[in-house]
């Protein structure tokens, strides 16, 4: 693949490349001639197919769920990433700066404790690249997410919840179990709630979102899990010289951002931690709850009246960002993520 291949704008697909204006362009050509050059020179054209496909999904407007007289409602549909997640575009960064530095070369294995995108979006490169991927998981998740980290070629150490809820605690221990298995040789922990290179993975998002609109939009909102994908899609909209209004969202059940109580909740990859790693709270304009049945019922929603097919955090989103449109009326744009495929739901609570 020649760096000098176009982008079709607004197809919302990778169809080339315009390594200029994309980071993880550049990312994915020097990480797969690392990896040539590391496992003897296959081409690459025969491992970088999946990789290629991170990136540049769709954007699409909201139809039937926004009432008349609201703002426009934009989704970007990160569900279209080999993986159905935007976690992807945070897997590549990490490991192909981990191995650009020379901290793991094929034959490794990585760890991270996951409640499965992450897991499923590093078991992916992970397997791409040549190296091992070992996932600390939990029963509170999705079966389904530690099926599709297997079917990647993880192994999966499963850690026990409480009651079916997502706490504090159980993250504490998820993360701690990780740690421990790092300590072995030629082991490598991801640290996707603490490197740097996770923040940069989704700076293309945000350059994204405001070349779609040619920079035409007033409110990015979305739900914090480490603070990463907000934080790294405003930086891309900076980038692009967008400065929107920015609003963190989290369950009303774990209200960490806006009363510093946790509390159980289950909506999958948010409201974990009391201080989100990634999160500049003075980036904010504000932080806003939302119930989380009312994000599993929009859910179903998006599903039957809209066509779009998410998890419980995209519900959470758009939930917010139709109230947000609301508020602001006509003129005016709110932009927010489709965080994943509701595929990795199936068999769960929130469409059974």
């Amino acid at each position: 693949m020649s760096p000098e291949r176009t982008y079709r704008p607004h197809v919302g697909r990778l169809v080339g490349f315009t390594s200029q204006k994309y980071p993880l362009t550049i990312i994915l050509l020097i990480v797969l001639d690392l990896v040539d050059n590391a496992v003897g020179g296959i081409p690459l054209t025969s491992i970088s197919a999946g990789l290629a496909a991170i990136g540049n999904t769709p954007l699409v407007r909201l139809g039937k769920l926004v009432p008349d007289g609201a703002a426009e409602v934009w989704v970007k549909l990160e569900g279209g990433n080999p993986t159905g997640s935007y976690k992807d575009r945070m897997a590549i960064s990490v490991l192909s700066a981990a191995m650009a530095r020379g901290d793991v070369t094929p034959g490794d294995t990585v760890v991270e404790f996951t409640g499965g995108s992450t897991g499923t979006a590093l078991a992916f490169v992970c397997g791409v690249l040549g190296l091992k991927f070992t996932a600390v998981f939990s029963d509170a998740f999705s079966q389904s997410k530690q099926q599709a980290m297997e079917a990647f070629g993880a192994k999966v150490v499963v850690e026990k919840c409480v009651d079916g809820n997502i706490t504090h605690e159980l993250a504490e221990r998820m993360k701690q179990r990780a740690l421990a298995l790092a300590e072995q040789p030629s082991y490598y922990y991801a640290d996707q709630f603490g490197s740097p290179d996770v923040r940069r993975g989704y700076v293309p998002l945000g350059q994204e979102i405001a070349r779609s609109l040619d920079g035409g939009f007033d409110v990015f909102c979305a739900a914090v899990g480490t603070g990463a994908a907000m934080m790294g899609t405003l930086d891309g909209m900076h980038e692009f010289g967008v400065k929107p209004k920015v609003i963190a969202l989290e369950p009303s059940q774990s209200p960490l951002l806006t009363t510093g109580k946790s509390g159980g909740h289950k909506v999958e990859g948010i409201a974990v931690f009391p201080e989100p790693p990634f999160l500049d709270r003075s980036s904010l304009s504000e932080v806003r709850t939302v119930d989380q049945d009312k994000g599993f019922e929009m859910c179903r929603r998006l599903a039957r009246e809209e066509g779009i097919f998410g998890g419980g955090s995209t519900g959470l989103n758009v939930c917010a960002a139709i109230e947000l449109a609301v508020e602001l009326g006509p003129g005016n744009r709110v932009v927010t993520f489709g965080c994943d495929n509701g595929v990795k739901y199936l068999g769960g609570h929130i469409y059974s």
